[in-house]
């Protein structure tokens, strides 16, 4: 089952490399999206007890993200395609991220599809005691970083 998880990622990747274009970002902009913490947590999670921040980020933050990635790095994310972007949390929420402008890029269907998964085991075994958070998010930046890497990771995270 592991072997055709990875299987299937690697294909999906190999599709987001061929469809892949200047049109949108393929990963988050490190000067407009370095990634922030959660400082004012909700909560807190897991058996490290990282803080936890409520998804909070509205329609007109959402929509000046896609625009700094357009008009400051020259993409073309239009209102028309915002339905195959979401509006990513470099840190995902459930690792202790922020719902800061510096932690959100617009990240298309395409590229989600294989870092999604990422996280979600991530997460996983952060709730489980067998990942801290400094290494899932360093697990998690290198997937988003460089999508070649997430089905060595998704396998990482398998096995633990």
């Amino acid at each position: 089952m592991k072997a055709l998880f990875v299987m299937a990622t690697a294909i999906v990747l190999v599709s987001v490399q061929a469809l892949a274009g200047d049109a949108y970002p393929k990963g988050p902009d490190h000067n407009l999206t370095p990634g922030s913490y959660c400082t004012h947590p909700d909560n807190y999670r897991y058996p490290e007890r990282i803080p936890y921040c409520n998804r909070d980020v509205s329609t007109s933050e959402k929509m000046d993200i896609i625009r700094q990635y357009n008009e400051k790095l020259g993409y073309r994310i239009e209102r028309g395609q915002r339905a195959q972007f979401k509006i990513d949390h470099l840190i995902p929420l459930c690792a202790g991220g922020s719902n800061e402008i510096t932690n959100l890029w617009p990240q298309h269907m395409s590229v989600y599809r294989v870092t999604d998964p990422i996280e979600g085991l991530a997460c996983q075994r952060m709730a489980e005691g067998k990942l801290t958070q400094k290494k899932a998010v360093d697990m998690i930046f290198a997937a988003k970083l460089d999508l070649s890497k997430a089905p060595e990771i998704i396998e990482q995270l398998q096995e633990m």
